[in-house]
């Protein structure tokens, strides 16, 4: 074994004792990725549908109870996310606490994403996916003319135009989540894109624990190995959600959400 290799192997037991501590109890097996197609959301229940071109933007308010869904309605594409509490913009979303809570970075249907104040923004109630990035963030213009040549639109850059609008600053800007980006870690703490795993009609159900303001990227990653700036329109659809039951997934997955839920429904009383 190399140094490096066993660097690696030291590394990896204390996470995995460290998890152990962490997780006094087992955490609830998660379901598989949701069947496609999605089901229809019933017209009675939408409440505003955008399309968003690729290389555009889009920002929104949601309600508690409300949902949001994010669908690959024309093909392979990459949306950012960034959220902030409608009550106070100081307090937004964070995706490291988002991993380090829940001791994971692959997010799916079952996990929640979490705020800076560990309080629960967002339940993953439906996934066909799997495969998103809460690692690496959105590209930037340097990034972006680096790959594709200058000129083309990036996701910070989106990001500042919709802050502006919403009379917020730069420094109001957290990381943001990536959903439809393949990205994993490989053996060595590699980040990796995997290829072939977006599909058209893929979708993500995002239920809004809090009331908040949500800006939405639709660029491409920057892992994103294809050599042309290419991202198709993404449909998102607000909706009306239905009430979780005692027994909610997301609510019950394990002792790391109960304790967000417990904050968040606290902030709520």
């Amino acid at each position: 074994m190399t140094n490096a290799e066993a660097t690696i192997a030291e590394n990896r037991r204390r996470y995995e004792a460290l998890k152990a501590a962490g997780q006094s109890e087992a955490p609830r097996a998660l379901p598989p990725p949701s069947s496609l197609p999605a089901s229809a959301i019933p017209a009675g229940d939408v409440l505003h549908r955008e399309q968003v071109p690729g290389g555009w933007y889009w920002s929104t308010t949601v309600k508690r109870g409300d949902a949001l869904r994010i669908e690959l309605s024309e093909g392979p594409a990459t949306i950012a996310l960034i959220a902030w509490s409608l009550a106070d913009p100081s307090e937004r979303l964070n995706y490291a606490d988002t991993v380090k809570v829940q001791w994971t970075a692959a997010l799916g249907k079952g996990r929640v994403i979490f705020s800076d104040m560990g309080r629960v923004m967002f339940s993953m109630i439906e996934d066909s996916s799997g495969y998103h990035d809460a690692l690496v963030g959105g590209c930037t213009a340097a990034s972006t003319a680096a790959r594709y040549g200058a000129g083309q639109r990036n996701t910070r850059d989106n990001f500042i135009l919709a802050a502006a609008k919403l009379g917020l600053s730069r420094r109001d800007i957290p990381p943001c989540l990536s959903f439809f980006a393949p990205v994993r870690t490989d053996a060595y703490g590699r980040l990796t894109w995997i290829e072939g795993k977006r599909r058209r009609g893929d979708f993500v159900d995002l239920r809004a624990e809090m009331d908040m303001i949500v800006a939405l990227s639709n660029c491409p990653h920057p892992l994103d190995p294809a050599a042309v700036y290419e991202s198709n329109p993404v449909t998102i659809t607000r909706f009306r959600g239905a009430a979780p039951n005692v027994d909610d997934l997301c609510r019950t997955a394990s002792a790391e959400a109960r304790r967000g839920f417990e904050n968040t429904d606290a902030l709520a009383i």
